[in-house]
């Protein structure tokens, strides 16, 4: 159980690029990385591209105001130059910024946390991948909801057998906010996500089923796409080409099939995230709505669910429990999670520590380069008819 206590000698000091007052997830990383004070230290920002603006927040949540920066470069440069200069990066910025801000920040010889998905193709994730080792530099993916802790009581299971050999994958990440253009029109976060130039090449399979991909290669890391097919639609015609809603059909390595529904515009649905995995002997299912519990069906046998924070549950699942058994967690503690993990990470590739690495279980830049692989694939599917495509044919060619 987490209680607060250091797992590092001391908080990182960490910035944020973005995340400002008009962001709709800079909230959400600062929660995670404070949670635990003793992980990270916010001191610096480059909240906005209004300088004034950026500055007026970044005073406003304690940070120093000679140190709310007007863009990232300046940041880095003056940072570099105090001895109590930052540490670590959050990249909380459109898509189309990410690949140029990592960059910069590795070659400051900071660490990175970034948002998702990390890059547009997986060229460039491969070229920051090499630009990381040779830095020796952690590159980490925010996906917020991996750090769900019965998420890790799915793959403690599967593991062990528990529901035998997986047959069927079925994932799920839908909600109804765009159902119509009104938040196109009006929202600045939404106006870029539907903007090819910004966005990259999808938009709900990049926004959303992104999270829900890497979610379901955490619990199964074992499970290996061979095939996929895509068929994306764009029911608001005004995002063609970028999609508000996608299927997708997948095959696996081992024989299992799958699929993802993915979609904005699931009219009324509030919260359509979930995560079925259908095994020989036994069923799994998650639901976002309801993180704290997991559904456990045995074939032939009355149906059980699994509570959090419960004695029953493996040490893996009960080792990032923070508030015990009938006291409600979820997203913020999801995210507290994984920014823990990334505090932990960095400070053991800081000490050349490979042993951690090797068994901290979190969203690496690995993790970012399979989001970037999925929606590539899906969209090489979709946009030559929704075929199926080898999910390793473009990525092996990349390689050679």
């Amino acid at each position: 159980m987490l209680n607060g206590e250091k797992k590092i000698e001391r908080p990182l000091r960490w910035a944020m690029v973005g995340g400002g007052r008009h962001g709709q997830v800079g909230y959400k990383h600062r929660i995670g990385a404070l949670r635990d004070n003793t992980a990270f230290k916010l001191v610096a920002g480059a909240f906005d591209i209004d300088p004034e603006r950026g500055k007026d927040f970044g005073t406003n949540i304690g940070v120093e105001e000679n140190r709310c920066y007007p863009d990232y470069k300046t940041m880095f440069d003056k940072e570099a130059a105090r001895e109590d200069g930052i540490e670590v990066i959050s990249i909380a910025t459109p898509n189309g910024t990410h690949y140029e801000i990592c960059k910069a920040a590795l070659e400051a010889n900071l660490h990175v946390i970034c948002e998702k998905p990390l890059f547009f193709t997986s060229e460039e994730v491969l070229e920051i991948k090499e630009l990381a080792e040779k830095k020796g530099k952690i590159v980490g993916v925010t996906y917020g909801f991996s750090g769900n802790q019965m998420l890790l009581q799915m793959r403690a299971m599967i593991e062990k057998g528990d529901i035998g050999e997986i047959r069927v994958v079925d994932l799920q990440y839908t909600h109804g906010f765009n159902a119509t253009d009104d938040a196109d029109k009006y929202s600045e976060a939404q106006k870029w996500r539907v903007d090819p130039k910004i966005a990259g090449p999808s938009f709900v399979l990049g926004d959303l089923s992104t999270h829900t991909y890497y979610m379901s290669q955490l619990i199964m890391p074992h499970m290996k796409i061979k095939k996929l097919l895509c068929d994306r639609q764009s029911f608001i015609s005004s995002r063609a080409p970028l999609e508000d809603n996608a299927h997708v059909i997948m095959h696996y390595e081992n024989g299992a099939v799958g699929t993802m529904w993915t979609s904005s515009i699931n009219a009324g649905c509030m919260d359509g995230h979930r995560i079925r995995i259908v095994g020989s002997k036994a069923s799994l299912e998650w639901w976002d709505s309801n993180p704290g519990e997991l559904r456990y069906e045995v074939q032939g046998e009355p149906i059980q669910t699994l509570v959090r924070a419960m004695p029953y549950l493996d040490d893996m699942c009960n080792a990032d429990e923070r508030l015990g058994a009938l006291h409600v967690e979820g997203l913020s503690e999801s995210w507290a999670n994984i920014y823990l993990k990334f505090a932990i990470a960095i400070d053991a590739k800081n000490r050349e520590d490979e042993e951690t690495l090797s068994k901290l279980v979190y969203p690496d830049i690995n993790a970012g380069l399979e989001g970037v692989r999925w929606i590539e694939n899906c969209v090489r599917s979709a946009d030559n008819g929704a075929v199926w495509v080898d999910f390793n044919e473009v990525y092996e060619k990349t390689l050679s």
